[in-house]
């Protein structure tokens, strides 16, 4: 039952007009336990995990985490949210503002693909044009930069503040992390 907890919606749900996706912030490592909560009180729930091998003091194994750690996405009406945010766990809803932020469902669906499919999964740190960026990888780790261009690869910007002066320099993407704030 858990497989289907976190990776699927729930069948059964009747629609509503009013019940839209919700991305719901949670308290570190209870999700699971949200999720459960919420399908407890017929709620639409969406825990999208991933496995990953971690090392334990005399063996290895294989584990599931939250893709996006911190979040569970539930559909509910926003009219009735009390019996979302009264889940043990629940910090709040994601809002824009004083509002909660509809989640578009073609979103929510595109995980939900990602997640059945057999492909390697795994989170990915957001990175935009103008971003600070340290590279943890290659012949240039440890050096700090601005992200100026996302393709294929990731083009960086490595100033050096003092001479008013810039180098620009592609990298692998996966050797590139955002600057801690």
């Amino acid at each position: 039952m858990t497989t289907m907890l976190r990776n699927a919606t729930l069948p059964f749900q009747v629609e509503s007009d009013r019940e839209r996706w919700y991305a719901l912030w949670v308290r570190s490592r209870h999700e699971q336990t949200v999720a459960a909560q919420l399908t407890a009180r017929q709620h639409e729930v969406f825990l999208p995990v991933y496995s990953a091998r971690h090392k334990w003091a005399d063996r290895w194994k294989t584990v599931s985490l939250p893709l996006f750690p911190g979040y569970v996405f539930s559909r509910f009406d926003v009219a009735k949210r009390s019996s979302v945010l009264s889940a043990s766990g629940v910090i709040d809803i994601v809002r824009i503002g004083a509002e909660p932020a509809e989640i578009d469902p073609s979103e929510i669906e595109a995980v939900q693909t990602v997640v059945k499919s057999s492909l390697f999964t795994e989170p990915y740190p957001h990175l935009s044009q103008g971003q600070r960026v340290t590279v943890r990888g290659g012949p240039l780790s440890g050096v700090h930069g601005t992200l100026i261009e996302v393709r294929n690869s990731l083009r960086l910007l490595v100033s050096v503040e003092l001479l008013n002066r810039s180098v620009s320099v592609e990298v692998d993407r996966d050797w590139v992390i955002p600057c801690a704030a």
